[in-house]
């Protein structure tokens, strides 16, 4: 009986130490195994790479508090876990949370007022702030995690907020992070659109780049201190010396955003007689394109997706009737949800579109973008467009998906290889073949035209349906992806399935629901309860 009681007690001691030891290990090392289907709780090799580098403490601070419903819970919820999360990999990332108040509104940043109709059928409304707040070296940065894309249903939004949390969180990462700021160049000398016209999206990207604007000139290396180069809808032909520039520029892993026009219009014919003739656009930029693999064509885009346009329908001239008919010249573009530029963005307007074509070498990546609705039609040019040609033959609407923009990405063959220099091109070492890089081509210089009403209106705003389609996210996703080496802005493609329940099912059955929910644990209780008597009557009969 002694050694028994003995070998007991050594047994009791070494299960109280290895517990001990075990909590201190638990204490001390973070162990977390993310075992859900879509990775939701695994931060990734880039997020963490940003985080290692801190040297001092930074601090997340959350506003969203308050009456919150089930989805901003769900928010609220996801936010704090990627919070923990980033401290769990850097202890110097603290995360707090804080009751918003009016100094918020003082800093821009607004409200997101949330309508609910509650059971009995009142209209309920509640204020939230769906803002996180990074402090670090004395500097504060004010992230927005809600989506708001119109279109969508709450949930959906909401689920997109928590599919980008950790893009939002790691670019604010990275901007208060960054010793150096890049540089981009708007290219002038070709009736580019002028400052004035591309203020919106140029204001927003002075976040995280110096925006200069200049000519092009005879030294092919005047672009490399550039990441980014922006051609914005020209107007007028590129020489041989600027062509050559540029190409020289794509071959040391240069990256161009293209947005150009396959045809000429005029918007003036337009607004005054009510018509327009269009014929091609040549910018001698076709030959250049084509051996990147692109080819943007002379034509015109009619999409039904549409953006409307007030018509008088009115038969009397001195008592007229605008009415807002269908513009289908103003194709409302659909964005790829594969790509991490236009991943969760709504859509993107656009007028006088041109689709294009993946030409030339396969060995280049190409990806579609933006592309038309399913009801689409595709006119050739020359041809004249006139505003009272409201009631088109709909029968004529066959193409689906038209592309309008693509992503290249590769090493790409320069348009002059095998061919000499221009005249009175700087002397310079020529190159035939790219590193890796990257281009964008958008068959539309309406897509980053912003108008002016008393000040800059914003970028994709309609000023007869006083909506904002998603052209600002569009453009900046798509320089911070061509900038970007350091694979951040990939971090958009995570994907979050969207689980949600049948709320009117659920509000006809909640008292079956109810009914269950209450019996089904004590039932498990008395089963269980009734089984361990079993065995023990069983075992004691035996005796």
């Amino acid at each position: 009986m002694r050694r028994s009681s003995y070998i007991s007690s050594i047994i009791l001691i070494a299960i109280v130490l290895v517990v001990i030891v075990l909590n201190v290990l638990a204490h001390c090392c973070v162990l977390r195994y993310d075992m859900t289907e879509d990775k939701r709780y695994t931060i990734s090799e880039t997020t963490k790479h940003l985080v290692r580098s801190l040297d001092e403490p930074m601090i997340m601070t959350l506003y969203l508090d308050g009456q919150l419903n089930a989805g901003f819970m769900r928010l609220r919820k996801a936010t704090l876990e990627l919070g923990e999360d980033i401290h769990a990999c850097q202890s110097l990332f603290a995360v707090q949370t804080a009751k918003p108040d009016s100094t918020l509104i003082r800093y821009g940043l607004s409200p997101t007022l949330v309508h609910e109709r509650s059971q009995d059928g009142r209209t309920i409304q509640t204020q939230v702030f769906p803002y996180v707040s990074l402090t670090y070296h004395g500097r504060t940065t004010y992230v927005p995690l809600l989506h708001n894309n119109r279109g969508k249903m709450g949930e959906q939004n909401l689920n997109e907020s928590i599919e980008d949390l950790e893009y939002a969180m790691a670019e604010s990462i990275y901007l208060l992070t960054r010793h150096q700021t890049q540089k981009i160049a708007f290219i002038e000398g070709h009736n580019e659109l002028p400052e004035r016209s591309v203020y919106d999206i140029s204001a927003t990207l002075s976040r995280y780049f110096q925006i200069d604007r200049g000519v092009i000139g005879n030294d092919p290396t005047m672009l490399n201190d550039y990441r980014v180069v922006i051609i914005a809808d020209p107007q007028a032909p590129f020489s041989e010396t600027d062509k050559y520039v540029l190409d020289q520029y794509i071959m040391r892993g240069g990256r161009v955003l293209w947005l150009i026009n396959g045809v000429r219009f005029s918007k003036e014919n337009l607004s005054s007689n009510g018509y327009t003739p269009v014929i091609p656009l040549d910018l001698h930029l076709a030959d250049m394109l084509f051996t990147y693999g692109i080819r943007i064509n002379p034509t015109l885009v009619q999409d039904v997706q549409c953006l409307p346009i007030p018509v008088d329908v009115s038969a009397d001239p001195s008592q007229p009737n605008y009415q807002p008919l269908p513009w289908y010249y103003a194709p409302l573009l659909l964005t790829s949800q594969q790509s991490p530029i236009t991943r969760n963005v709504g859509q993107v307007s656009a007028t006088f579109v041109s689709h294009v074509d993946a030409v030339g070498n396969d060995s280049i990546q190409k990806e579609i973008l933006l592309a038309t609705s399913t009801a689409s039609r595709v006119i050739g040019t020359p041809t004249e467009v006139d505003l009272g040609d409201i009631n088109p033959d709909m029968s004529l609407f066959q193409w689906q998906f038209v592309p309008v923009s693509v992503a290249l990405s590769g090493s790409f063959t320069s348009a002059f290889h095998h061919r000499m220099p221009p005249e009175g091109m700087a002397a310079h070492e020529q190159q035939s073949h790219s590193i890796p890089t990257k281009q964008i081509v958008v068959a539309s210089g309406s897509v980053i035209r912003n108008e002016w009403q008393q000040g800059p209106l914003p970028v994709g705003y309609d000023r007869y349906s006083g909506m904002v389609f998603g052209n600002r996210d569009f453009l900046t996703n798509a320089v911070l992806y061509l900038a970007d080496d350091d694979g951040l802005i990939m971090l958009r493609q995570k994907s979050i399935a969207l689980r949600l329940l049948n709320d009117r099912r659920a509000h006809e059955k909640r008292y079956i629901i109810q009914v269950v929910s209450i019996i089904s644990p004590i039932a498990l209780l008395a089963l269980t309860g009734c089984f361990v008597m079993l065995i023990r009557k069983r075992k004691y009969i035996r005796l």
